[in-house]
This record gives structure tokens, sequence and C-alpha cells, in this order.
């Protein structure tokens, strides 16, 4: 059975992402642009050089804008600062995109060679069709200023959104390790909740024992002692096999006869067959607590029924003891608010737990998952 949910850390992948889009970027000019013998390192140059002012966009939003604006809970300048930035360097770029753009012109090679046309015959003249007086005007190509300021907001938006996307994964992580943490407080807390508990009640009974039986007084403390290395070593775990819970179960309700008379009837139902899975330890320590403490009547006859049953992948326990009119407004302990507590934080929404009470029995069913 597996309790802890293997988590990932999905911020590592922020560096990769912010190079894999540079690294494309830059690449784009070689990878797309059409170059029939070899490559025109100029025009490489002078497309670089126009991608300048949008990786000065990307750092002063990564590293400036971002956090000492937008995360520092101030959008509103964020949002003026950033269009001021994206339009300032959109001029900047127009003004370096006409600068480079006659400096190509200029240098440019003048065409000098002149080549003698013959003139057309007539037939050719008479067979071709009239020209289109209109002329033909395609579409306008977008500037290149355009292109950039497009550019830009898309460049601020992914930018922005990875840093969201980043700072909410870092915030579920912390909020994970933080739940995470207070749940192993938690069953730690209520683990020893049982433990000492438990041990108090054992011991009266231990002492009740000595001065009826010396001899069976010590069998008790021998069995005491194999039920607290259990609870020492066996349950520090966080699952521990069946078969040692049953043991403990069983080594409990022995040590519980030695104390009450035959009034007191007590019934243990466990196959003989255990599977051998792992479940967490010490859930049924505080129910047999309960039942023994509260379902146990020295003034009439007593039952205490314990029964155990497995399919291939759940386990049903189910305690019942008879309920006696309480002297005093005591509630039944500890026991069930513990296992309940405990159940919820190990298996959520996977398990049941019932509690069935009339005047004549006290019953509590659990199944959970195995």
């Amino acid at each position: 059975m597996k309790l802890i949910k293997k988590h990932y850390n999905y911020t590592s992948f922020e560096p990769f992402i912010i190079i894999a889009f540079w690294a494309l970027l830059f690449a784009s000019p070689l990878l797309f642009g059409r170059f029939e013998e070899q490559i025109d390192w100029d025009h490489i140059t002078i497309v670089w050089l126009k991608y300048v002012p949008l990786l000065a966009v990307f750092f002063i939003n990564r590293f400036v804008l971002l956090p000492k604006l937008f995360f520092a809970e101030k959008r509103g300048i964020y949002f003026i600062a950033t269009g001021l930035l994206i339009v300032l360097t959109t001029l900047a770029f127009y003004t370096f995109d006409n600068n480079s753009g006659q400096l190509q012109q200029n240098n440019r090679p003048e065409r000098v060679e002149r080549f003698d046309v013959p003139e057309p015959s007539p037939r050719f003249l008479e067979n071709r069709p009239p020209p289109n007086r209109q002329g033909f005007k395609g579409p306008k190509p977008i500037p290149g200023y355009a292109n950039f300021l497009i550019l830009a907001f898309l460049l601020v938006g992914f930018d922005t959104g990875l840093q969201i996307s980043m700072r909410w994964a870092n915030l579920e992580q912390e909020k994970f390790k933080l739940q995470k943490e207070n749940v192993e407080n938690q069953l730690a807390f209520l683990k020893n909740q049982v433990s000492p508990h438990f041990f108090m009640n054992t011991l009266n009974n231990i002492h009740a024992l000595v001065d009826i039986d010396t001899e069976e007084a010590k069998k008790a403390i021998i069995k005491l002692s194999n039920l607290m290395r259990h609870l020492l070593y066996d349950s520090e775990g966080k699952i521990t096999p069946i078969k040692k819970e049953i043991e403990f179960i069983e080594s409990y309700i022995e040590l519980m006869r030695l104390r009450f008379s035959n009034k007191v009837k007590i019934k243990v139902e466990i196959p003989s067959t255990i599977p051998d899975k792992s479940i967490p330890p010490l859930l049924f320590t505080s129910l047999l607590e309960n039942a023994f403490k509260h379902g146990i009547s020295y003034k009439s006859e007593s039952f205490i029924h314990v029964s155990l049953s497995f399919t291939e992948n759940n386990l049903s326990f189910e305690i019942e003891n008879s309920n006696h009119p309480k002297v005093t407004e005591e509630a039944s302990g500890i026991g069930i608010e513990n296992t309940k507590k405990r159940l919820d934080l190990l298996f959520k929404d996977s398990y049941s737990f019932d509690v069935f009470e009339n005047e004549q029995t006290f019953k509590v069913h659990l199944n959970l998952p195995i």
C-alpha cells in the first residue's frame, strides 16, 4: 500500500524553456532564410541586431518590472511602465530599421550593363493580349516596426505568464510540503496519544492481577513487554505487515482475558491465512482499548466480539461489545476520534468507518484498502 504520492518540481523547466525560445528566435534567419549559394552574414547580422531591443525588453521585464512592480502588487504601474518600454523600444527599432534600409540601398551595386532587346514582330504584337490598364496592386507588406510591436507584446505576455506559472508551481510545492509535514506531525501526535493511554490501562490491569494470581501477573508482564516492543519498534515505520498487527491484537486480547471472569465472553475470529501485505500500524489498538474499557461491566454479563476478514484488496475489521449505562458523562475515550483522524489523514476517502449503537450493543465496522 502506497501512502505517499511522488510530486515533481516543474520549476527546473523554466531555464530550458527560455533558452530554447531565444535559441530558436536567433536561429530562425538561418533556418528559414533563402540563400542560393552561401549564407549572407551581413543580412543575418542586421536581423540579429533587430532582436537586441527585444532581448532588452525581455531582461527589463523579467528582472526589473515583474519583481519590482507586478509581484509587488503594483499592477497598474507595471502595465503603464511595460507599455512605455515597448513604445520606446519600438521607436528605437523604427529608427534602426530605417537606417539599416538606407544603408542596404546605398550599398546595392548599380547595373551598368545594357542589353539590346530585339523588336517584337508585328504578328506577335497582334496576338498579344491587351495590357491591364488598371495595373495590379498586391497586399502591402506589414511594416517592420509593426511586426516588432506585436512580437514585443507577445514576448512580454509569454514571459509574464511563464513567471506567474512558475511562482504558482512553487507555491503549490511549498503548500504540499507544509501539508505533508502537518500530516506527519498529526500522525505522530495521534500515535503518541495511543501508546501512553494503552500502556496506562494495561498497567492498571496487571496491578489488579497481582493480588489475584502472581504467576499470571508475571506472564502478563512478559506479554506486555512483547506488546511494548511492537509499540516502540515495529510501529515506528509508516507501514507494518498485517501479520504483526494481528499478533499484537491476539496478545492484547490474551492479556485482557487474564483480568476478567467468565462473565465476559470474548470471541475472536481471525482467518488462518493472512495476506502478505502491509497497513499503517496501530489502527485497531484504540478500538480494542475502547471496547474493553467501556464494554465491560462487573455487575452484569458482558461480551466483546472481534472479527477480521480479507478480500483481494480490502481488509474488514469489526468489533462489537455490550453497551452498559454509563455512570458518568465520560465519553468513549479518545479511541474513536483518534482512529477517525488517522484514517482521514492516511486514506482520505478510500475507507469506510461506521459506528452502530443501541441500548444493548456498540459496534464499529472498518473497511480499508490494502
